[in-house]
């Protein structure tokens, strides 16, 4: 059975994933969820379905297209969906026959670590050599500024403003960008495949209370790290801003627990929501830095220590 199910898992996944060679709108979205299959399949089953999926996928994308690409696949979907869900199950037992499961909070930092790793792998692709990577990046960005060669409409920029010159100082801001973009990502995929294995009766582990999600405080060395890193340049420096981009996406995912948790019993629960959600929706860059804040403050300091802890049932 197990064989059967890792094998259509990674089936779907691979066709999920390379769909999107389509072009289209539709196709990048359904890129978007590629590894939830391989989630399914390790969440559903075991971690072992989940490592057929990715041999399964892996095999298939490489021999419809070519290595290059099976190897993103692996790398970019279904290695880290499998090793997140091979995590997410992961217990341990007291001696009255109790299991503690791997916290959530631990759950994200790997989360992160994952999206710093795909991030660094995929500039990798691009070339092995630091300064052709940051010179094909500038001349994609600046085609989508300017419209050239027919990639997107042409951008308005403001007068004086170079557009070669912006290209070059968003390429710098790439990698952090992507880092932070794959963490929602992934949770994303984690918690519609938990979902979806939980209504079939087939997950081991008791859903969790997610607004209880905080973030260990060694997380926040990791963002001072990855901050730091990020001046070194190079792909040392890109490692760095990757890193630095996906703990700050896993933070403010925190800080955004924090506020259901903090809130909950509170008069004002049911407008603040409201008001944070729709700011999420409008002004989203303005927004998560500050959740992140509370949630680096949370990790630092436990806001919610004098709260009593939450049942799993509320």
């Amino acid at each position: 059975m197990l064989p059967i199910v890792g094998i259509g898992a990674g089936l779907v996944s691979a066709l999920l994933f390379t769909v999107v060679i389509t072009g289209s709108p539709l196709a990048l979205l359904l890129s978007y969820v590629a590894p939830l299959p391989v989630f399914i399949a390790a969440l559903g089953w075991n971690h072992r379905a989940g490592l057929v999926a990715v041999a399964a996928g892996t095999l298939a994308v490489t021999v419809v297209l070519k290595l290059s690409l099976g190897l993103a696949f692996a790398i970019g979907a279904a290695l880290p969906a499998w090793w997140i869900a091979y995590l997410a199950l992961l217990a341990r037992g007291d001696d009255q026959g109790n299991s503690e499961w791997y916290p959530l909070g631990r759950l994200l930092v790997w989360i992160a670590a994952v999206a710093t790793l795909v991030t660094v792998g995929g500039a990798l692709a691009i070339s092995t050599d630091f300064e052709t990577y940051h010179r094909v990046m500038t001349h994609g960005l600046r085609l989508v500024l300017t419209g050239g060669e027919g990639i997107g409409p042409v951008v308005r920029l403001p007068s004086g403003v170079d557009a070669g010159e912006l290209a070059a100082r968003l390429a710098a801001l790439v990698p952090a960008a992507a880092g932070a973009s794959f963490v929602p990502m992934i949770v994303a995929n984690l918690w519609l495949a938990a979902k979806a294995v939980q209504l079939s009766g087939r997950l081991p582990r008791p859903w969790p209370f997610i607004p209880s999600t905080r973030l260990p405080a060694q997380a926040v060395a990791g963002l001072v790290g990855g901050i730091l890193l990020s001046f070194a340049g190079g792909f040392v420096g890109l490692a760095g801003a990757a890193l630095a981009g996906a703990l700050i996406a896993a933070f403010g995912l925190a800080g955004l627990a924090a506020v259901h948790e903090l809130s909950r019993g509170k008069a004002w629960r049911t407008p603040t929501l409201f008001a944070v959600y729709l700011a999420l929706v409008i002004m989203l860059i303005t927004v998560f830095p500050f959740l992140a804040l509370l949630g680096i403050a949370d990790a630092l300091i436990d806001l919610r220590r004098r709260k009593p802890p939450a049942s799993p049932a509320a």
